[in-house]
């Protein structure tokens, strides 16, 4: 099934201080490009992470995306949002290295810390809950790595990192009906993928 096309979504607008502070950084303003620095390194350390599923491409990437942040930062309108500016810097970079990576892939497809969120927190866990919950947590995470790129890169951005789809359709230079379709089909066989799972191996809970 073609994918819904539909106009280019508006541009997001950055905030007040964003925008300050990235203008005194073009301008050379130590503290400011520290800020950046700051703000930006672990943003592109998780995304690489959540899009490779290994830390230590994970880590080469965001350092990559770093140089080529601050390479392009005084070309880059301040008045746009810079989160969506880096994540595609680091979208790219996974890309470009995909092949490279792609033997390794099934060697290190467990969570990270902190990366996935599936549920709400349950505030007083039995074990039992917490040994289910971290085996829910591994099996969608391996799930996940196995979705085609332009499926798993829509869901990474909206489930994890809570883009809009504004923003999205900014990162990934497509339109804003584009990303409501893929993220739609992303989820489904996301579900399917998981179920399937369940049912030939067993895993988390089946039966």
């Amino acid at each position: 099934m073609t994918e819904q096309r539909s106009a280019p979504a508006p541009a997001a607008v950055s905030p007040p201080r964003e925008a300050a502070t990235v203008i005194l950084a073009q301008q050379g303003e130590e503290a400011a490009l520290d800020e950046l620095a700051r703000s930006c390194r672990q943003q592109a350390y998780v995304f690489a992470l959540q899009l490779t599923g290994h830390p230590d491409d994970a880590l080469d990437v965001a350092q990559d995306a770093m140089v080529r942040f601050f390479r392009s930062l005084d070309r880059f309108d301040a008045s746009r949002p810079v989160r969506p500016w880096l994540l595609r810097i680091v979208r790219n970079l996974v890309r470009d290295r995909a092949r490279r990576w792609r033997v390794r892939r099934t060697e290190s497809l467990e969570p990270a810390d902190g990366v996935l969120r599936l549920e709400p927190r349950d505030p007083r866990p039995d074990p039992e809950t917490l040994s289910e919950r971290h085996e829910l947590q591994a099996l969608v995470w391996r799930c996940v790595q196995e979705l085609p790129p332009r499926f798993r890169e829509v869901l990474v951005l909206r489930e994890y990192q809570d883009l809009a789809y504004a923003e999205i359709a900014q990162t990934l230079k497509i339109p804003r009906g584009t990303v409501m379709s893929r993220l739609h089909r992303a989820r489904r066989l996301l579900r399917e993928v998981v179920h399937q799972r369940r049912n030939t191996t067993g895993e988390v809970g089946n039966g």
